[in-house]
């Protein structure tokens, strides 16, 4: 089987030669090809043929969200992974580079105690995303084809079954979530209904960015969740960065929880721990959403879903950009719906805009069906 081509792109020497280092571990992946900024990186790109390229997110001259526009004018389907710091400001250019249509990133080994250790948290991160994101092959967008969904055959809903308006919404997603995040909010411009819950798989600072992001020209507030801080309709609450989030209900009120609990699917936050205890709390007035991400996170969040009563809805492998997590439940029969992404927002919209259940808390004013 051939190797995956590696192009490593960074200003750094010492970054250059630490990433050929972890890289040349791995007896599937070959480096092809290393530039110091985006003008030779482009120039190397027809030269070198790579599968997948490492790009540093800060470079002088051109830098590294620069380079991802230009390459996808002429590549729009090679993978590139960012190299991010931990900071405000790389934390706000990787989400730049994200939209602007980078596969990935990964954050840069900051604080570690040796080299031998940077090398391998490095080792760790960045050779599973080289690996998924070059065995996925997706069939060619048709743009004259209406996208279409499917109802998961093992465990479809009996007809009625979901004629109530769920309490609340979880959201579970990873690689490539901030975009379908994006895109699924810019669709629902009227007040919600319902809490929202959601883990993005990222790091501490990023998910406070993403929240804000999320939160620019939206009717609907946007926050990292607080420990305490009330579970209310209209609102949506994004686990931040290192710890797990759940939802608690306190007398007759519910409220954030977040504590630092052992990593489940090696993360943390992760979607089962949220999914469960949204689960528990909300019985079958629970919907729970599985998009694109790397893994199995929210595989066991959905069987208890399910199990309580609740429903499930998961992005299709076509608009997914990894179809790990969702796939995963969609393989497993517990997706009421399995979606393209432009058909998620409209329909969270039509089960948003359903009656109350009777007992529910109050809410705010129905959402009108797109």
């Amino acid at each position: 089987m051939p190797k995956i081509r590696v192009l490593i792109v960074d200003d750094s020497v010492v970054m250059r030669r630490m990433i050929t280092e972890v890289l040349s571990l791995d007896p599937d992946i070959e480096v092809v090809g290393s530039a110091p900024d985006g003008r030779i990186a482009l120039q190397k790109v027809p030269q070198v043929n790579p599968d997948i390229i490492t790009m540093d997110v800060e470079m002088p001259g051109m830098n590294g969200i620069e380079t991802v526009r230009e390459l996808r004018k002429t590549h729009p389907k090679l993978p590139v992974i960012m190299f991010s710091t931990l900071t405000a400001r790389g934390a706000d250019a990787t989400f730049d580079a994200l939209a602007a249509g980078a596969a990935d990133y990964v954050t840069k080994p900051a604080n570690v105690g040796s080299v031998t250790e940077g090398l391998s948290r490095l080792a760790t991160e960045l050779i599973p995303k080289i690996k998924v994101h070059c065995r996925r092959t997706l069939p060619a967008a048709n743009p004259t084809a209406a996208p279409s969904c499917r109802v998961s055959k093992a465990q479809a809903p009996a007809p009625g079954a979901t004629a109530q308006r769920p309490d609340i919404l979880c959201i579970g997603t990873s690689t490539g979530g901030p975009n379908a995040l994006a895109d699924i909010f810019s669709a629902i411009t009227m007040p919600l209904p319902v809490p929202i819950v959601i883990v993005q798989h990222m790091p501490p600072l990023f998910t406070r960015m993403l929240a804000e992001r999320l939160g620019k020209g939206s009717r609907t507030r946007f926050m990292e969740g607080e420990e305490g801080m009330p579970v209310e309709p209209g609102a949506v609450y994004i686990a931040p960065g290192g710890l797990h989030m759940e939802v608690r209900r306190i007398g007759t009120r519910v409220a954030i929880h977040l504590h630092e609990g052992p990593p489940e699917n090696s993360c943390r936050p992760a979607v089962d721990v949220l999914f469960r205890s949204v689960a528990i709390v909300y019985g079958r007035g629970t919907l729970g959403v599985v998009l694109t991400g790397m893994g199995q996170d929210g595989l066991h969040g959905c069987h208890v879903i399910r199990e309580q009563g609740g429903h499930v809805l998961a992005q299709d492998k076509e608009t997914s950009v990894v179809w790990g997590m969702p796939g995963f439940v969609a393989n497993a029969g517990l997706a009421d719906r399995i979606l393209p992404l432009p058909l998620v927002a409209p329909e969270l919209i039509r089960r948003l805009a359903r009656p109350a259940v009777a007992g529910s808390p109050p809410s705010t004013p129905r959402l009108q069906p797109a």
